[in-house]
């Protein structure tokens, strides 16, 4: 049963960044499973039957490479800092990958909680798909109107990625910033409060995914656009 994420994970995360090595975290492994992966897993859990009230196949899996991301980075890009400051959690709807699939995420570090719903980078394939998807008029509309409305909420979007439009794609089009974006999701921060240390950081997420749902929605249905 989840009761919130412990003091001790954030404790840890500040001990993992001042000895980012692997030597230190074996030290400390028996402490990162009970402090941060197995409150994240009844996390998992519990957000992942909350979520299905809103849509029920959401894949909601309490497994590293599911929806637990891994403590430790690649390697080749960062061999020098081999872990991470920051836990990530997952859940999302569809067939494909979990990062180009629909998807409500979460993260957090030693100083700060992120709650994201959509999709935070398009791969070239899932890029075109999502382009040729907003060439439907109706679905660009819609996709603003979604976006405005998050936006009046007080949630955060991400900039566009591209300076200039597809070559193929007609910049006049109504609301044709659109064909700019790299990743469409919205998000929120919060500092490290109390709440986080509480059964009451889920009904927190669960209102910002409720929020969220008609952008969860949108991206999901794109992913399984066909040409």
């Amino acid at each position: 049963m989840f009761t919130g994420f412990k003091k001790e994970a954030i404790t840890l995360l500040k001990e993992f960044e001042a000895n980012n090595t692997k030597e230190f975290f074996e030290s400390k492994k028996s402490e990162y499973e009970r402090y941060i992966l197995e409150p994240n897993k009844a996390y998992i859990q519990e957000m992942g039957e909350m979520l299905q009230i809103l849509t029920p196949n959401i894949k909601a899996i309490p497994k590293i490479n599911k929806s637990l991301f891994k403590i430790f980075r690649d390697s080749r890009f960062h061999p020098s800092e081999p872990l991470k400051s920051k836990i990530g959690i997952i859940i999302w709807q569809g067939e494909g990958h979990r990062m180009q699939s629909s998807s409500f995420y979460m993260h957090y570090s030693k100083d700060e909680l992120f709650i994201a719903t959509g999709i935070r980078n398009f791969k070239p394939p899932l890029l075109a798909q999502y382009r040729a998807y907003i060439q439907n008029d109706t679905k660009r509309e819609e996709l603003h109107t979604i976006l405005e409305g998050l936006k009046a909420k007080g949630y955060a979007l991400p900039e566009a990625k591209f300076k200039r439009f597809p070559r193929e794609l007609n910049p006049e089009d109504r609301f044709s910033y659109l064909y700019k974006m790299g990743a469409i999701y919205a998000y929120k921060s919060f500092v490290i409060d109390e709440t986080f240390f509480s059964q009451e950081i889920i009904d927190r997420n669960f209102a910002i995914y409720q929020d969220m749902f008609d952008l969860h929605q949108w991206v999901y249905e794109m992913t399984l656009y066909k040409e």
